[in-house]
């Protein structure tokens, strides 16, 4: 009996340094591929590093909503009710507090506000741990105005991370007289950004900005070019196209000319700061490829008259323009 303990004891050892050997390669190399991991990381080039801080840098600076003058506030503390309030921020960006009195919350984030309402109420000697949530209920100036051709103008409240998209689709979209670029002006530094909107869907979203609270959107009015005369659909027409459009273009909108039109008396005129001018288009070899296509400007009418004897009594420049005014505008897309 005693033989077969002793027996029993050996095996035991030799099992044990077995299983001890088969593991220290493992423990060996892991322990090689962490000494690797600390070297290449104490080896990386300082162009990395700071490329990742960078990065981090960027990510940490994404516009956030802050408390502001005219922000309804309501501050919770856990397991303690008596605590909780609904206060409004004053216009300098102070707050009352029960017991805590004043302080300045204008300019912080909630998180920002609800550590320094909890470090107000440990160094009053109030409440030892606080565990302190602070919401806007309502929102005094964190709204962005939306202004121009969208279907709905007005104030829209953004609460987290919002781009310029974002806001004008909240603003029911753009209308068909939106012009092709959106003007941005930033709350914080009065900065102005230029946004253009085009019928690329990729170029459009890779141009999306990131919106501030208080910035102010205004998106304006597609320029305008008129043809009027013998053609199909006389009217103003909208310069989509990034605010350029020639000749042709403009009478294939306009439904082309008749078979009455006279296309050796067409004539293009522009308002200046002194007047006009009045230019003869050779629309016939314009057509024919003779004769390069006119680029027209914003506000430019092209004006084709008849060619019965009447039609051809010449028509002033102001005359013109007044039949302009009241002229029907359409959409155009280009």
């Amino acid at each position: 009996m005693l033989v077969m303990k002793n027996i029993i004891r050996i095996r035991f050892f030799e099992l044990s340094i077995l299983c001890f050997m088969i593991a220290s390669p493992g423990r060996l190399f892991a322990q090689g591929i962490l000494k690797q991991s600390a070297k290449s990381i104490e080896e990386r080039p300082q162009g990395e590093t700071a490329a990742f801080s960078h990065a981090a840098t960027e990510t940490a600076s994404d516009p956030q909503v802050r408390v502001g003058a005219g922000d309804l506030l309501e501050v919770r503390v856990f397991d303690t009710p008596e605590m909780t309030q609904t206060i409004r921020v004053s216009d300098s960006g102070d707050a009352s507090l029960s017991l805590i009195g004043r302080l300045h919350l204008g300019g912080l984030t909630p998180d920002e506000a609800r550590e320094v309402i909890a470090h107000s109420l440990v160094e009053g000697h109030y409440l030892v741990n606080p565990q302190v949530s602070v919401l806007i209920q309502e929102y005094g100036t964190q709204g962005v105005s939306v202004l121009g051709e969208v279907q709905k103008p007005g104030v829209y409240s953004i609460l987290g991370n919002r781009t310029l998209l974002d806001v004008i689709s909240q603003a029911g979209g753009t209308t068909m007289y939106a012009g092709p670029t959106v003007t941005v002006k930033r709350n914080s530094n009065s900065t102005l950004l230029t946004v253009a909107l085009t019928k690329d869907a990729n170029n459009t979203l890779a141009s999306d900005v990131a919106m501030q609270p208080g910035d102010k959107v205004f998106i304006p009015r597609a320029s305008l070019v008129y043809v009027l005369g013998d053609v199909g659909r006389p009217g103003g027409f909208l310069m989509q196209n990034r605010g350029r459009m020639t000749v042709l273009q403009a009478i294939a909108l306009a439904g082309g000319q008749t078979r009455t039109a006279s296309i050796t008396h067409v004539r293009l005129i522009h308002k200046t700061d002194t007047g006009y001018t009045d230019t003869q288009i050779p629309l016939k070899k314009i057509m024919n490829g003779q004769s390069p296509d006119t680029e027209l400007q914003a506000e430019d009418i092209l004006y084709i008259p008849n060619s019965s004897a009447k039609s051809l009594i010449y028509r002033t420049a102001p005359s013109i323009f007044q039949s302009a005014s009241s002229a029907a505008i359409y959409g155009a897309i280009l």
